[in-house]
């Protein structure tokens, strides 16, 4: 199981120091999400700085954009990072979309479905010389002229990921994608129970009968201390995370899937009560270690493996509680002896 990290682009002006120190410290590979920079440009700064490492966006959110933008910003970055680059894509959430991107939503799987075929064909356009003939019900994509078109490079596209927590987004991501970012408020249970079968049926309708070569990743809570006050802080700031993303209604059927199903709409109404600070007074302890192992940094290692290596290929340990520096590394280390 591969040991990514997911925390070196928080700040882009160290960016690329943070980078380094990813790769120097012996991550696997380095992802960043959109949530307050450009994903693209904080790959770009992480390529830039490493060597080894895989560099990707997990996730950027394709239907902020066109997949004709999406497919220049990931083929340059496929160049750039001599073949390291990985395109992680996710839909966020319906209100984001509309309200904060101000752009069309409507059958997000669908959409997800055609909008990674557009990426594939705009490529093959690029890179086969094929013509740029792609007609859907959501993307048009039919003109290209040599002025417009990228030279083709020796790394081609990169692979592409899909993010999902629902079963018809993860049956999409099995069917059109090359891998699959599950999210961090799912459980090794939830994972292997709804997410694996969805992918498998996925696959067989994309012409594969197994999960051989499709990739399976995402970031994994892990509430560390190596004293009180440190696990003290870790738990707080875990269940706050945990209570943050049962508030949403997108993700319910994980908790319900734990028999939790109630938990959802009572957290919903303290976020409308704007009683943020509450929010984790509502997970329990039985709620935290469905989500996260908890205790000293060796035992949450040896869970972590136990938990996540039979259903994923990599992990980031998703520490919300803005850990010491020292205590990453202990965990990445205690990580590494259990592989």
């Amino acid at each position: 199981m591969h040991i990514d990290s997911m925390s070196f682009a928080a700040d882009l002006t160290t960016a690329a120091d943070a980078a380094a120190r990813c790769e120097a410290d012996g991550y696997d590979a380095i992802w960043t999400g959109e949530t307050t920079h450009d994903p693209f440009l904080a790959c770009l700064l992480g390529a830039q700085a490493t060597h080894r490492v895989t560099v990707g966006t997990a996730v950027a959110i394709a239907f902020a954009r066109s997949p004709m933008t999406v497919a220049n910003s990931a083929y340059d970055l496929a160049q750039l990072s001599e073949g390291r680059f990985v395109l992680g894509l996710g839909t966020q959430v319906k209100p984001h979309i509309t309200k904060r991107f101000s752009m069309p939503w409507s059958d997000p799987a669908a959409r997800m479905r055609e909008f990674v075929l557009a990426l594939r064909a705009i490529w093959a356009t690029w890179h086969d010389g094929a013509a740029l003939e792609f007609r859907g019900e959501y993307y048009t994509h039919t003109l290209m002229t040599p002025f417009f078109a990228p030279a083709r490079h020796e790394y081609g596209p990169p692979p592409v990921m899909v993010a999902g927590v629902g079963s018809m987004m993860t049956k999409v991501a099995g069917e059109v994608a090359d891998g699959f970012h599950f999210h961090p408020f799912t459980t090794a249970d939830y994972l292997r129970d709804v997410t694996l079968p969805a992918l498998l049926e996925g696959r067989r309708r994309g012409g594969a009968d197994t999960l051989d070569g499709f990739t399976i990743a995402g970031p994994t809570f892990a509430c560390a201390g190596r004293d009180e006050d440190e696990l003290s802080s870790a738990i707080a700031g875990t269940k706050q995370q945990i209570a943050f993303y049962a508030s949403t209604e997108a993700y319910r059927g994980v908790l319900e899937h734990h028999g939790w199903g109630d938990l959802q709409p009572e957290l919903a109404r303290l976020t409308k009560q704007g009683r943020w600070s509450e929010m984790k007074d509502a997970i329990d302890d039985e709620v935290l270690r469905a989500f996260a192992p908890v205790g000293d940094v060796d035992t949450v290692a040896r869970e972590l493996h136990a938990r996540w290596s039979p259903v994923a290929g990599r992990i980031s340990p998703y520490t919300t509680y803005d850990p010491p520096p020292e205590l990453r590394t202990e965990l990445l280390g205690a990580l590494r002896s259990h592989a």
